[in-house]
């Protein structure tokens, strides 16, 4: 194992020419972190740790109560909430509440430095021999090592304009060019006479170079000379390395060593100071919401009456004792409440309603607790007629995401009372709602300030809870068995004379999916699609929606998709059947805009111009209904008959949530109901705000659970229960073919047309021109903004406008906006990439895999934006945050047709082994700009995904060795401030809301 050079622990710097022990480690002298580069050495002084370390944060507090030292920051709230405290301080009839003093040392309790810790003294071996503690002792070895490397000695001045040997940011084509600097060393002692005998870099890296005057290398006092160092790179980033300058004292025949740190940014300054974070990020206070106890009504939309619905839904609250355990914020400890306290022992179709019920309850809880991140404070309302109006920033993309017919609730600023106006939600606009509230509430100057609370809107829950406390739940739908499937394999030859899209009859698995569905018997169990990326699963799904009104002339089918622009797609498809035999439903606050002009005819409004439903008599008429999953329970709320609909279709099955399903199935199906189900259980599921509700299962669609049993084997159920589409009509087989491997099992043929798949190949912003596919790598900043914990990457967002540019400048490979779609993991990226787009590609579509998911682009640039790797606490789960999740990975590669670009820092993605097997494929194929790789992608990949822990190790081991040398030295160590972990990064600010209905 390669360890840290002897030389560099002595002296801060090694003088050794061609020595083979690592050189690159950086210690944060304020706070004592290793780094393990200087990249890693920068990314930790962006950190909250570094900044409140230089702000003079305590690192702890002493609690009287309790006798014992708390960790600052979030630790003291924690501690005073925690059982513990509370029941001592009831012991002692003291308020928990107690104030924060300043660490002492308890009695019986030894005071550790290093830890700033009071460690009992019967724990005291124990404690010194910890991990934890060598780890920080080592540290503060370190620091006092590289302190000593940097100051200027022995009479030898090293100096420079800037501090250290910043070079700024720098324009691409001076950075190709090659730009230079100079440092000035200096003699200053008379009698002294001083040789500079080497000037290298610490790492092999060819960006920076060093060169003076070999001539002048001998110093005599007041004689000085000068060090150029130059700095050339061709591609954008953040560029470091540290610079040892090696003398020799002639007189005393004794060598010493002085560092300093360089670095130089790569990109557009106008893109840096346009993009660069307002604001250092502090994280948000969330303070809890004091309880609503007086709201007055406000005045409801007539949109509320626009269904003439027969029945009242059930409030379904959260039960208290579930309330009061989501409420405590300690997520594991929940999670092992309600699977050993709540849940029942067993899923079947017996528990089904209550497992899944405790789901959406505690979904619900954290949507609710979620929607107090947007609440506002201190702002104004402006009043036109009965509508008072107000601006909700992030309301064009949906955070939060508002309808007609919500709820906002208003207090006037500075009332200290618990009273609430309410006010409904009547006009959604852009950047404002338009609010309705009881004539009571008064607003006495336009420039009065209000608080300003959102609310969840609980309706599509509690359709949620009503159909799953349905009576109906049988085996064949819900659990189905091997009993359940009978018969052999429909023949397909039946059926291929009447296919009505001929593209069909060529495609087997297709074909026989179609011929399946078509010729089930009545009360089957469901019947699966899988349908991976671009095979024509919608396309499956219509066509069998066909067959079965052609063979049935009794048949009613209900089709549901899990959102409005999916189910749009499906009625697109189905416009032949006529507006007398197909009716597409919306909820009754749908904007008219917003609904394609080819699918009005086949929709209903009422005398208020309303999205409505006819008559029940006429509504049964109807062959073909569609709606959202949600918006089905319009169908039991009429009263339409259970049985009604011979069957009900699902697309995208595996978006939608399985309660979101059982609306459907549960309220509308009988014993004699078949369901079909579209989707892919590889692509991304439904998006889950809790951790809990995800832990315990919600995450699953019904098409995964049902796959996951043996009757959906795709081989032993082929054309019976499930039916496997494998021809892939999206991508060229350069982009498909590693996600067809890691996903598909190789079993996915390329068949889209070469006209549009290699529509770029040749085109010079290849590395590989007949590759379509390359990683653009590059070291850049990840950073966040005020108190939004979304990231952002000014580098990465820099490139990716370079990209455009040249796609759109571009008169023999045209690329038009509506090409391009462009997919980041963090929201904050988003705004930061539409920003430098705006002059020049506003059309391009920005957003999250979540909002690409179901589409496709000619171009699809992906950027990954982490870059952090800050040493010993690296933490892969928050560094790589959402980009470490193999759905979201699959969806988002599998978006391109022709062209795929991924800009991201390699050094990060590669400690994920999905990424690291991609980067390595890639790589292999020749597709790769700017720095190489730094491992070797011929090596086989460990999947166990513990890269992490390899560079962790490999830290401990480092510092072991160096703790081995450091014993013949005389040295005080220095404490570490023993400051906190940045805080957890609150991932629910990138998830984007759903609009369901």
């Amino acid at each position: 194992m390669v360890v840290v050079c002897p030389q560099l622990l002595l002296n801060g710097a090694c003088a050794v020419d061609g020595c083979e022990y690592r050189h690159n480690v950086q210690i944060c002298r304020p706070c004592g972190a290793i780094c393990y580069s200087a990249a890693f050495y920068r990314a930790h002084c962006a950190s909250q740790r570094h900044k409140k370390r230089l702000s003079g944060a305590v690192g702890a507090f002493f609690c009287s109560i309790c006798q014992t030292n708390v960790p600052s920051g979030d630790g003291w709230a924690v501690h005073i909430r925690g059982k513990k405290h509370v029941g001592l301080a009831s012991q002692q009839g003291i308020d928990p509440n107690v104030q924060p003093e300043e660490t002492t040392t308890p009695i019986g309790h030894v005071h550790c430095n290093e830890c700033s810790l009071a460690v009992p003294q019967e724990r005291w071996t124990t404690h010194v021999n910890s991990r934890s503690h060598g780890r920080k002792s080592l540290v503060a070895s370190y620091e006092a090592a590289f302190e000593e490397a940097g100051k200027n000695k022995h009479g030898i001045d090293v100096t420079h304009e800037n501090d250290g040997l910043d070079f700024g940011i720098i324009d691409v084509e001076d950075a190709s060019r090659g730009v230079a600097t100079v440092l000035t060393v200096r003699n200053t002692v008379p009698t002294s006479k001083v040789v500079l005998v080497n000037a290298k870099f610490s790492s092999t890296s060819p960006s920076f170079s060093v060169s003076y005057d070999t001539s002048s290398r001998t110093l005599s006092y007041s004689k000085s000379l000068a060090i150029t160092v130059v700095f050339r790179q061709h591609h954008r980033g953040r560029y470091d390395d540290r610079l040892e300058l090696i003398f020799e004292d002639t007189t005393l025949r004794q060598r010493f060593v002085i560092i300093r740190a360089v670095k130089a940014t790569v990109g557009s300054r106008a893109d840096h100071e346009a993009l660069k974070p307002k604001s250092p990020y502090v994280p948000r206070k969330r303070t809890p919401r004091t309880l609503e106890t007086d709201v007055v009504p406000g005045v409801p939309p007539s949109t509320e009456k626009a269904i003439p619905y027969v029945g009242k839904l059930p409030h379904a609250l959260i039960p208290p004792r579930m309330s009061t355990a989501l409420a405590t914020g300690q997520i594991g400890r929940t999670i092992n409440y309600f699977r050993n306290s709540i849940l029942p022992a067993q899923l079947n179709s017996e528990t089904h309603a209550r497992y899944y019920k405790t789901h959406l309850w505690a979904e619900e809880h954290k949507m609710e607790n979620d929607l107090q991140m947007y609440d506002i404070v201190d702002t104004k309302l402006a009043r036109h007629n009965q509508y008072y109006y107000l601006p909700v920033p992030g309301l064009a993309e949906k955070r939060p995401s508002v309808l007609v017919g919500d709820i906002i609730l208003v207090q006037p600023h500075g009332s200290d009372t618990g009273r609430w106006f309410e006010g409904h939600v009547h006009v959604v606009r852009r950047d404002e709602v338009g609010l309705c509230f009881h004539v009571s509430f008064r607003q006495r100057s336009a420039s009065d300030l209000y608080t300003v609370r959102f609310k969840l809107n609980r309706i599509p829950l509690r359709r949620q809870h009503q159909a799953l406390d349905a009576a109906f739940h049988p085996d064949r739908l819900l659990f189905p068995s091997q009993v359940d499937v009978q018969g052999a394999r429909p023949s397909k030859s039946a059926i291929q004379a009447y296919v009505c899209n001929k593209l069909i009859v060529g495609n087997e698995a297709q074909l026989q999916a179609v011929a399946s569905i078509a010729s089930q018997r009545a009360g089957a169990p469901p019947f699966v699609i899988f349908g991976p990326p671009g095979t024509g699963k919608t396309i499956t799904m219509v066509e069998s929606i066909r067959q079965v009104l052609r063979l049935n002339p009794r048949a009613c089918i209900l089709v549901c998709a899990p959102s409005n622009s999916a189910a749009d797609l499906v009625v697109s498809r189905l416009a032949m059947l006529g507006s007398s035999q197909l009716f597409r439903f919306y909820a009754p606050f749908r904007n008219k805009d917003l609904v394609p002009d080819a699918i009005l005819p086949f929709t209903y409004r009422n005398a208020n111009g309303h999205f409505s439903v006819p008559p029940i008599a006429i509504v049964k008429r109807y062959r073909v209904i569609v709606s959202t999953c949600v918006s089905a329970s319009f169908a039991h709320g009429i009263g339409m008959p259970r049985g009604h609909f011979t069957h009900i279709f699902v697309d995208e099955a595996g978006q939608a949530t399985e309660p979101e399903v059982m609306i459907a199935i549960k309220t509308m199906a009988d014993h004699e109901t078949n369901v079909v189900l579209s989707g892919d259980p590889k692509q991304l599921g439904p998006i889950i705000r809790s951790a809990v509700a995800r832990d315990l299962g919600l995450e699953k669609s019904y098409i995964e659970r049902l796959m996951a049993r043996p009757p959906y084997d795709e081989t032993a159920g082929y054309g019976v229960s499930v039916v496997k589409l494998v021809k892939n009509f999206r991508s060229h087989e350069a982009i498909l073919k590693f996600p067809n491997e890691r996903f598909y099992r190789g079993e996915l043929q390329p068949c889209a047309e070469s006209r549009v798949t290699h529509a770029y190949i040749g085109c010079p912003i290849l590395a590989n021109k007949n590759l379509p596919v390359f990683i653009h790598s590059i070291s850049g900043k990840d950073d966040r903004e005020s108190s939004s914990p979304s990231f952002f990457n000014i580098d990465e967002a820099s490139q990716v406008k370079a990209y455009v540019r040249m796609l759109k400048d571009d008169r023999r490979f045209r690329t038009t906006d509506s090409d391009i779609g462009i997919i980041t993991p963090y929201h904050a990226q988003c705004l930061k990439i539409r920003t430098v787009l705006r002059p020049f590609a506003e059309g391009i579509k920005v957003g999250s895999v979540e909002e690409f998911q179901g589409q496709e682009r000619k171009v699809i640039i992906i950027s990954t934006v982490r870059s952090s790797r800050e040493f010993v606490e690296y933490d892969l789960k928050h560094t790589l945050g959402f980009v470490a999740n193999p759905r979201r990975f699959n969806v988002a590669v599998t978006r391109a047709q022709a062209l795929l670009i991924v800009v991201g820092d390699p050094t990060v993605l590669s400690l994920d082994p999905l990424w690291r097997s991609f980067l390595n494929y890639v790589h292999g194929k020749g597709g790769w700009k700017g720095p190489p790789p730094s491992w070797d992608t011929s090596t086989a990949v460990d999947n166990t995904g513990s890269y992490d822990q390899c560079v962790k190790s490999s830290a401990l081991a480092d510092m072991n060795e160096f703790a081995r040398r450091m014993e013949l030295l005389t040295m005080n160590g220095i404490a570490s401030d023993g400051a906190a972990e940045d805080d957890e990064l609150d991932v629910n600010i990138d998830r984007p809301w759903r609009e369901v209905e």
